[in-house]
């Protein structure tokens, strides 16, 4: 394992699911890179690897949906982190506002406009112009740490 894979994995991160309507049918694929890029304009950003069949389908759509996963949602996680064609099979979901695919569940969704695409080595760097949204007040998150999907139990703000 190299040095820079081994520290980051100490580095928790969300873990999102961002899903698109494309000609094909809805599409999506689990992120674990998923941020807040600015303020004003209000955007956000993930990293598709370079090798990804499901990212060009989501950049021909123009717009996606970012599903930041809640404690229970591990195998949704999974499902999308594999190329499974079918990852929508037995998962409730609706249309966003923006026409992208909304999964029940989540602990939060941001619906978007492809607004850049950077190159970033063995990555594509993308920012999303934030359209609308809603986070759930009563859901703890899903997390990437140390390689390993956890539901931390944390008891949130008092």
């Amino acid at each position: 394992m190299s040095p820079l894979r081994e520290i980051m994995r100490h580095v928790p991160s969300s873990v999102a699911v961002v899903t698109a309507l494309h000609d094909q049918g809805p599409v999506g694929m689990t992120v674990g890179s998923f941020t807040s890029a600015s303020l004003d304009p209000p955007l956000v950003s993930f990293f598709a690897g370079r090798h990804s069949t499901t990212w060009p389908l989501i950049r021909e759509a123009g717009r996606f949906c970012v599903n930041v996963l809640s404690a229970p949602q591990h195998q949704v996680a999974a499902a999308f982190a594999t190329r499974d064609a079918d990852r929508f099979n037995g998962r409730s979901w609706t249309l966003s506002s923006l026409g992208s695919p909304l999964l029940d569940g989540v602990l939060a969704w941001l619906d978007c406009e492809l607004d850049a695409v950077y190159e970033a080595g063995d990555h594509v760097a993308v920012t999303g112009l934030v359209h609308g949204g809603h986070a759930a007040v009563d859901a703890h998150p899903l997390v990437f740490f140390r390689g390993e999907l956890v539901a931390p139990g944390w008891p949130g703000p008092s």
